[in-house]
C-alpha cells in the first residue's frame, strides 16, 4: 500500500512539473525548434531583452500586480481587524461568507459579471473608454481580498487578547496599540497575504481578459494573442524567469510563516516563565 501511494504521488508530481521543466529546458535551446533540443544557448534570453512589446506588457503586469497587492493587503488587513472587533456572531459570519464569494466563484463568472458592471457604470458616466487600467485594478483587488483575509484573520485569533489592552493601559492610543503591538504579531500573515495577492495578480488571465481595455495589455493576454500565430522561445525564457520569481516568493512566504510561528512559540514560552515566576513569588510571600 505504501509503494502504491508513493507511485501515485510520483505520477502527480510528474504531471505537474515535467511540462514546466520542459519549458525551462527549451528556453535555453539554440534554435526555435520546439521538438528537438539542438544545443544550450542564452540567445532567447538576449532576444527577450530586445523585445519592446513583451517588456511593455511585463511592465504593465508588474505595475498592476504590485498596486493591486498593496491595495488589497491594506484593505484586507483593515477588514480583518474590523471582523476581529465585531461582536455580533451572525453578522460576522455573514460578512465572512460574503468576502469568500470571489474566491469560490469561477473566474469566468467573476470576469464577465465585473465587465458588465464596468460597462454599465461607464455608460452612465458617459465614458468612451469603459475598460482601462482602473477597471482592471478594481477587478484584481476584488479577487485578491479573500486571500488576504484568509491569511490575516487567523493571526488575530492567535494573538493574545490582553496585549492591546495592556498597551492601552500603559498610555498608548488605539492607533499606537495597533501599530506597536498588534501589527508585529500579525505581520507574518500580512506578508503572506501580500505575496499571495501579488502571485495571483501576476498570472491572472481570465478576469484580466474581460476587464482590460485595448490600451493596457498584460503579459498573459499578450501570450494568449501569440498562440493564434506562433509562440517564440523568448516567451519560454520570460516564463522561466517568472517561474523562478514566483518560486522565490513562495519560499520567502514559507520562511516568513515559519519565523512567525517560532516568534509566537518564544513569546508563549516567555509568558509561561513570567507567570511561573509570579506564581512562585506569590507563594513565597
Amino acid at each position: 500500500m505504501k509503494t502504491l501511494s508513493k507511485v501515485y504521488i510520483f505520477l502527480i508530481l510528474a504531471i505537474l512539473y515535467i511540462p514546466i521543466l520542459v519549458l525551462m529546458l527549451f528556453s535555453f535551446n539554440s534554435t526555435n525548434n520546439t521538438g528537438v533540443f539542438t544545443g544550450f544557448s542564452t540567445y532567447w534570453y538576449e532576444e527577450l531583452f530586445r523585445n519592446a512589446e513583451t517588456f511593455n506588457a511585463l511592465k504593465n503586469t508588474l505595475v498592476l500586480a504590485i498596486t493591486s497587492a498593496v491595495c488589497s493587503t491594506l484593505i484586507g488587513t483593515a477588514a480583518a481587524l474590523g471582523l476581529d472587533r465585531m461582536r455580533g456572531k451572525f453578522m460576522k459570519n455573514t460578512l465572512v461568507s460574503l468576502t469568500n464569494i470571489p474566491m469560490m466563484n469561477p473566474d469566468i463568472v467573476t470576469g464577465v459579471s465585473m465587465m458588465l458592471l464596468f460597462v454599465f457604470v461607464g455608460n452612465m458616466l458617459g465614458q468612451t473608454e469603459k475598460l482601462n487600467f482602473w477597471t482592471l485594478l478594481i477587478a484584481h483587488i476584488t479577487f485578491n481580498l479573500p486571500y488576504v483575509l484568509l491569511n490575516v484573520t487567523p493571526k488575530f485569533k492567535q494573538m493574545d487578547r490582553h496585549l492591546p489592552e495592556a498597551a492601552l493601559d500603559l498610555g498608548c492610543t488605539p492607533l499606537q496599540s495597533f501599530l506597536k503591538v498588534e501589527l508585529p504579531n500579525i505581520m507574518p500573515g500580512v506578508v503572506t497575504g501580500f505575496i499571495m495577492a501579488f502571485t495571483l495578480s501576476l498570472d491572472d488571465f481570465v478576469i484580466s481578459y474581460f476587464c482590460s481595455g485595448s490600451e493596457f495589455q498584460t503579459l498573459p493576454i499578450l501570450i494568449y494573442s501569440m498562440t493564434k500565430k506562433e509562440v517564440k522561445p523568448d516567451i519560454y525564457a520570460l516564463s522561466t524567469l517568472m517561474i523562478v520569481a514566483i518560486l522565490t516568493l513562495l519560499i520567502l512566504s514559507n520562511i516568513s510563516g515559519e519565523k512567525g510561528d517560532v516568534a509566537e512559540r518564544k513569546w508563549n514560552d516567555f509568558r509561561s516563565r513570567v507567570r511561573e515566576r509570579m506564581t512562585r513569588g506569590g507563594e513565597q510571600k
